[in-house]
């Protein structure tokens, strides 16, 4: 492999990386999603096969570890006890097998070991968490990042298919999770009553009932018929059950809706079986499905396998084919994103692909286009996988008009008139423009105020860019001045004293902030909410932070720089994106002006981690572990709080030493650092 193609899967997949985050956040925190999930599966798709192709530039910060975007402003915040976890999704039986080695090689069983599983169907609705206290519901939220989503315990209480009190024995303390979903019939009568009043319409029950349960007029999610089906745990006071078929039983005995189809399945052989028969039923039932859930049955080997990421290792989402439609391809339209990335987008004349209508969507690259060779005026097949928008997969050239001419993909930014350069090897074409570039600018406030980020309410992207063409906006510092032009704010169309007085409040509010969101927010290439809680967690303070960022920047080869790269889950090509922007002077006078004007908060441990002998230490595992494997002794060492890195330096706490350690453990002895074996280990893990 050439150094420009690992030069060119860099860039595509930190383009690629921006665009999920933007359909996450449309998606999960705005419930209008801009493609379908068929289109969203492609990117995910397609950055996989760049990671599998290119394994030395996977992070942290892929796409595929994130869950959902940040709640949205309308509602209080609730943080979840136990994270809220996404899934990754298999397309064929091939990916499916690849889970269950993944599994097995990560508890440490035979290639051909049984490993007994559930299989539900994929309720495509909007994920909630119930808290259950003495029997009596609590309180209710959304998924919204994963960590923290949307208090709508009022909205919660009108569904009469979840209970107000557990019937039978419960634990004192439990969180249940599951799918708030709409019925087709449920759906097409709320589509006519809509029509009827002259209201928008929905595209698909998922936006249905997402929509109506997100009200902020209770009365409006009473008057919609919403349903729901129960089927996982989050924290609970007690033991419950030790399958996740006994957990399913006992949800049904407290009185919830279980899906009936759900199924324990022996092998892979059954799971292929059950899912072809759902592939063939899904027509047949009363709501929608895009797939299914597999989840391994034992919930001790749950609880070992644990996550990765945004997802756990335990289950996985099978989806089923794609759909597919034909329509026109009528325009190409180049967006330019925050890091100047020019990124294609078809515009097409609008087609319903399985009940939904898509009239765009993502060309990737200048590479993808010519590849294919799409030209505007062109007949295109979508094909849409998992029950949202397609992606364009083929030209009908046979239908393509006389006289048409391949695209040129333009050398001026569309924007602000720099050249868009693309560096011989590289995919991705960028405007040269910089801090000159409005389209940058903008897009970077934007991201600045994002719900992974900021997450200030009522300052979207029509604000900013109203804001910025008025002058008022020019860096994230100017954001916090806007309180000062109240006043000019409310005198503005569409505006008025009480929306501009509500800004100000919310921009206040966000005058405090966790460190993770904040250097997430601060849009570094390569760094998204996975590395950024990562960063934060691993130098604790904002303060340290800053220091350690300076101090590698400063010098190569430094302490610094290298303990930065050693970060599990970091590694060097993320490393690099740090020392650039600590490299340049601006960036690092932004910094300080932010910290002038905000109080970024430590990082802060759980529980478990406080209590834990190994939090805050620096560990190395080397060697061969006999009763874990290496990434299940990893993730447990994170779990209590420590940080685990690669590199035995003088700043490492602890190596551990397994089976065979070699040049690792000849360094620790020179450095003088402290040992201990797997036994030795398991105690200070509380495992013995």
């Amino acid at each position: 492999m050439t150094q420009a193609e690992k030069n060119a899967g860099k860039e595509e997949l930190a383009a690629l990386a921006q665009e999920i985050a933007h359909h996450d956040g449309a998606y999960h925190a705005n419930d209008a999603p801009e493609i379908t999930d068929a289109e969203y599966d492609a990117l995910r798709q397609r950055f996989r096969a760049l990671e599998a192709r290119f394994p030395d530039l996977v992070d942290a910060a892929s796409p595929a570890r994130r869950v959902g975007a940040a709640p949205a402003g309308g509602f209080a915040k609730l943080r979840h006890r136990t994270p809220m976890l996404s899934l990754d999704n298999a397309f064929g039986a091939a990916e499916f097998a690849e889970f269950l080695a993944r599994a097995r090689r990560f508890l440490g069983l035979p290639a051909d070991a049984d490993l007994p599983m559930v299989g539900e169907p994929k309720i495509d609705g909007l994920s909630i968490s119930l808290t259950y206290e003495a029997g009596r519901l609590l309180q209710a939220a959304t998924r919204g990042d994963g960590a923290e989503g949307e208090d709508v315990t009022a909205n919660i209480r009108t569904i009469a298919a979840i209970p107000q009190l557990l019937a039978g024995p419960h634990p004192d303390f439990i969180e249940i999770r599951g799918e708030v979903f709409m019925t087709k019939a449920d759906f097409l009568a709320l589509n006519a009553a809509q029509e009827a009043a002259g209201q928008r319409l929905f595209a698909n029950p998922r936006n249905a009932a997402a929509g109506s349960l997100r009200q902020l007029d209770v009365r409006i999610t009473a008057a919609r018929a919403l349903s729901m089906f129960a089927y996982a745990m989050g924290e609970a006071s007690g033991p419950v059950a030790n399958s996740h078929s006994g957990y399913l039983d006992r949800l049904r005995d407290w009185g919830f809706q279980v899906n009936g189809l759900s199924r324990p399945l022996a092998d892979a052989a059954e799971a292929e079986a059950f899912q072809a028969r759902m592939g063939l039923e899904r027509a047949r039932l009363g709501y929608d499905i895009d797939g299914v859930v597999y989840k391994v049955e034992d919930l001790a080997l749950q609880r070992r396998l644990g996550f990765v990421g945004r997802a756990p290792r335990w289950a996985i989402a099978w989806k089923f084919p794609a759909e597919q439609a034909v329509t026109v391809l009528k325009d190409i339209r180049i967006q330019v994103g925050r890091t100047g990335a020019l990124t294609p987008v078809a515009e097409l004349e609008p087609v319903n692909v399985g009940g939904v209508l898509v009239a765009r969507a993502t060309l990737h690259n200048e590479d993808e286009i010519a590849r294919k060779d799409f030209r505007i005026g062109d007949t295109v097949r979508l094909q849409r996988a998992g029950d949202v928008i397609p992606q364009i997969v083929a030209v009908l050239s046979e239908l393509r008009p006389a006289g048409s001419a391949p695209y040129v993909f333009p050398e001026i930014c569309p924007a602000c008139g720099s050249l868009a350069a693309r560096p011989p090897g590289e995919v991705v074409r960028r405007c040269t423009g910089g801090l000159i570039c409005p389209a940058q600018l903008v897009e970077r406030l934007i991201h600045f105020v994002s719900r992974p980020a900021f997450d200030i309410d009522g300052l979207g992207d029509k604000s900013i860019r109203e804001f910025f063409d008025l002058g008022w906006l020019r860096s994230p510092a100017d954001i916090f001045r806007l309180p000062a032009r109240e006043a000019d704010i409310s005198a503005m169309e569409g505006w008025g004293k009480l929306s501009a007085s509500n800004l100000s409040r919310a921009i206040e509010e966000r005058r405090r902030i966790a460190l993770h969101r904040f250097i997430y927010a601060l849009g570094i290439r390569r760094i998204g909410t996975s590395n950024a809680r990562l960063l934060a967690r691993h130098y604790g303070s904002f303060k340290a932070w800053r220091a350690q960022m300076l101090a590698g920047a400063a010098t190569i080869g430094s302490d610094e720089r290298l303990a930065l790269g050693s970060i599990l889950g970091i590694g060097l090509a993320i490393a690099e994106e740090l020392v650039e922007f600590f490299v340049e002077p601006r960036n690092v006078a932004t910094l300080d002006e932010l910290s002038a004007l905000l109080v970024i908060e430590d990082a802060t441990a759980t529980d478990a981690a406080k209590s834990s002998p190994v939090s805050g230490k620096i560990l190395v595992f080397t060697g061969s572990l006999e009763t874990m494997s290496r990434p299940e002794a990893r993730a447990l060492a994170e779990t209590l709080g420590a940080k685990v890195t690669d590199t035995v330096s003088r700043k490492t706490d602890l190596v551990v030493l397994g089976a065979d350690a070699g040049s690792k453990a000849k360094r620790a002895a020179e450095l003088g650092v402290a040992t201990a074996t797997e036994a030795e280990w398991r105690q200070l893990a509380g495992l013995e």
